[in-house]
């Protein structure tokens, strides 16, 4: 029970100094998020950077090797790069250092219903997730803004820094406990644990907050943000068995789409403005696939 206490302490003091968020109205119009986290200058950006990179250029030569990497003149590698052009003028207000990053963008082979975008703007897309999925451009474009958003945002730093830190404090706990005549391995099991369910939900925090700033990229370029709604219907359609929300990264699927939907109202007028129509003009957004419904937003 004592223990079960001193977990709940850590808890606190772990989330206390996982604090970092100050609200940024540098922008007037669209979404508005915090600074981004101050865990992550407890690892180096740069160097993570630099590793990304080498990683990227290691998984594109084993693709090649294996005659799963896209051509250059392959029409879905020319469609995602279409894409890439239109949205990355528009992330690069979210990082100062973005303006300085060798962008990126490649097509694997793989069944994988996945994208991602490493530090450093190194972005991939694997064909299972356009062929599954059946993504249209609107709902590339609401993936690939996402992915960019955690480079933008430097998710990868921010949870190096935050295992940084919770390593250092489960030590401490530890030996705190070892002094007051406490297990220090029972101690330390338990500290982890605590350490670990806060590094998930910290995790679904950061992926709430790429879905919004992607949505932002995506309503600037010129891309439907009501494809969100449908890309989470979709994917509803195809990851039935998923783990329960409080024990996954990810937000449960519904929840997102309504953290979507909660946002139409600062970027469906960024949305028009790029289509050079009043929000009311705008058509309801319909997706490719059978028994997903249109997705209608009305400005009030």
């Amino acid at each position: 029970m004592k223990l079960t206490c001193l977990a709940l302490v850590f808890s606190s003091l772990f989330g206390f100094a996982s604090l970092g968020y100050a609200q940024n109205n540098a922008s007037q119009d669209g979404v508005k998020v915090g600074d981004m986290s101050i865990m992550r200058k407890f690892a180096p950006t740069g160097a993570l950077e630099s590793q990304a990179a080498a990683q990227y250029a290691q998984t594109m030569q084993q693709a090649q090797k294996q005659r799963a990497l896209g051509p250059d003149d392959n029409p879905q590698v020319m469609r995602l790069r279409a894409i890439a052009k239109k949205l990355i003028p528009y992330a690069l207000k979210w990082n100062e250092r973005s303006q300085q990053w060798k962008w990126e963008i490649n097509l694997i082979g793989s069944k994988q219903i996945n994208a991602y975008c490493m530090p450093g703007g190194k972005i991939a897309f694997y064909t299972g997730i356009l062929d599954t999925l059946k993504l249209t451009d609107d709902e590339v474009a609401i993936v690939m803004g996402h992915e960019i958003a955690h480079a933008l945002r430097e998710h990868g730093a921010e949870r190096a820094g935050k295992a940084n830190v919770a390593n250092v404090g489960v030590r401490l706990f530890e030996m705190w406990a070892g002094a007051k005549g406490y297990d220090p391995n029972l101690a330390g099991g338990v500290a982890g644990g605590v350490a670990k369910f806060s590094m998930l939900a910290f995790s679904r925090g950061d992926e709430t907050e790429a879905d919004v700033v992607g949505l932002d990229i995506a309503a600037r370029a010129g891309y439907d943000p009501r494809a969100g709604v449908a890309l989470w219907q979709k994917m509803g359609m195809v990851s039935k068995g998923a783990p329960p929300p409080w024990l996954s990264t990810h937000p449960a699927g519904k929840d997102r789409i309504a953290e979507i939907q909660r946002h139409f109202p600062e970027v469906m007028p960024l949305y028009a403005h790029a289509k050079g129509v009043s929000v009311s003009s705008l058509p309801p957004y319909q997706t490719n696939v059978k028994g997903i419904a249109p997705v209608i937003y009305s400005a009030k």
